[in-house]
C-alpha cells in the first residue's frame, strides 16, 4: 500500500509503554465505532480504560479540590482524557473537560480548543489570521444588502451554510444569484447566522480528510460526493479512498490543527486552483471512514501519542488563542 505521507511503520514497532495509565474516554454513545476503537486501542496497549457518558458527570467547582462525580463515584487518579464531545452537547461536554483540566489531568484536546473548533466563524477567523488558505467567506445575520453579500464572495455559484449545521446539514449550493438571494432571505427569516462561501468548482465534490495527531498526519483520505451531490460527507452517501497528500497539503493540515489548539483533529481540505483551502477543523473526527479507507490503526496512533505527550507535562491549550 502506498504511503499517504512521510509516516513509515515506526508506530507499529513502538516499544511497550513505560507505564500503565488510567484513561477516560468521554462519549455519550458507547456503541459508536470510534468510541469502541478508542477503548480497544487503550486496552491493547495494556492501559486501564473507563468509558464515561460526560452528560452523567456532575461537578464540584472549588479552588482547593475540584471534583467530578459519576454515578455517585468520585473520578480520581486519571492520567489522560480523550474527549469525544457531540456538537449537540458542546457546552456541557467542554465544561466536563475543563473540570478535568482543573484537576490537572492531561486532556488530548483541551476545552478551549474544542469550543473554538465548534464555532465555525471563530475557526475561520483564527485560520485567516494565521494565513491559512480558506474559501472566500462572507458572514451575515440580517443584512438588507443581500446582493452586496453575494458579490463579496464573487457571485454565484456559491455555498450557503447555517452556522450551526453539522455533517452537511444546513448547506446549500446555489447556482444563480437569484437562487442565492432566495436562500439567504429564507435563512434570514429563520433568524439564523449564515456563512456564504465561494464554490470551488475544480474540487468536483471532493475533499481531503487529513487526520492530524500531534505534529503529524497519521492517515488521509479523499472523500467523493454521491452522484449529483456536492457534499462529500460519508453520512450523506459519499465514498472514500486512500490519498497521497502533497507537502503543501500536509503542512496546511498540521498548521490548521495547531492554530485551533487541537492535538487530535480531522482537517477537511479542498484542492483548488490556488492551493489547499481549509473548510473545517474537527475536534472529534470519526475513525470508521478513515480506518476503513486507509487500513491504518489511527486509534492506536492516538494512544501512543498520548503516552509520550502526557509524560512531557503538557496540559491545557496548545494554541496562543484564548
Amino acid at each position: 500500500m502506498p504511503e499517504t505521507d512521510d509516516i513509515k511503520d515506526i508506530d507499529k514497532a513502538d516499544a511497550e509503554p513505560t507505564r500503565t495509565m488510567k484513561f477516560a474516554v468521554l462519549s455519550q454513545r458507547p456503541e459508536l465505532y470510534s468510541t469502541q476503537r478508542m477503548v480497544e486501542a487503550i486496552r491493547l496497549r495494556g492501559h486501564e480504560c473507563h468509558l464515561l457518558d460526560y452528560r452523567r458527570c456532575y461537578m464540584k467547582i472549588a479552588s482547593h479540590r475540584p471534583i467530578i462525580t459519576y454515578d455517585g463515584e468520585s473520578l480520581e487518579g486519571f492520567d489522560a482524557v480523550i474527549p469525544r464531545i457531540s456538537a449537540a452537547h458542546s457546552f456541557y461536554g467542554t465544561a466536563v473537560v475543563r473540570q478535568f483540566e482543573m484537576m490537572d489531568v492531561y486532556c488530548v484536546n483541551g476545552s478551549q480548543a474544542i469550543a473554538r473548533s465548534r464555532d465555525k466563524l471563530r475557526s475561520l477567523q483564527i485560520l485567516a489570521k494565521k494565513g491559512i488558505g480558506l474559501p472566500v467567506t462572507g458572514f451575515a445575520h440580517t443584512t438588507q444588502d443581500v446582493q452586496g453579500l453575494i458579490d463579496m464572495v464573487g457571485g454565484a455559484p456559491l455555498v450557503i451554510k447555517l452556522l450551526e449545521g453539522t455533517q452537511g446539514i444546513g448547506v446549500v449550493l446555489t447556482e444563480s444569484n437569484a437562487a442565492a438571494t432566495s436562500v439567504i432571505e429564507a435563512f434570514r427569516g429563520l433568524d439564523a447566522n449564515i456563512l456564504v462561501q465561494e464554490y470551488i468548482a475544480e474540487s468536483r465534490g471532493q475533499d481531503l480528510r487529513c487526520f492530524v495527531v500531534g505534529e503529524r498526519i497519521v492517515a488521509s483520505m479523499i472523500r467523493k460526493g454521491a452522484p449529483g451531490e456536492f457534499r462529500s460527507n460519508l453520512h450523506r452517501g459519499g465514498s472514500a479512498e486512500l490519498v497521497k497528500l502533497t507537502p503543501e497539503e500536509r503542512s496546511t493540515a498540521v498548521r490548521a490543527a495547531k492554530a485551533m489548539g487541537l492535538r487530535v483533529a480531522g482537517v477537511d481540505i479542498l484542492r483548488s486552483n490556488h492551493g489547499p483551502l481549509v473548510m473545517e477543523v474537527n475536534s472529534s473526527p470519526g475513525l470508521e471512514g478513515i480506518e476503513a479507507a486507509t487500513k491504518k490503526d489511527v486509534a492506536g496512533s492516538i494512544v501512543r501519542f498520548i503516552e509520550k505527550d502526557s509524560l512531557e507535562g503538557r496540559r491545557g491549550d496548545r494554541s496562543t488563542h484564548h
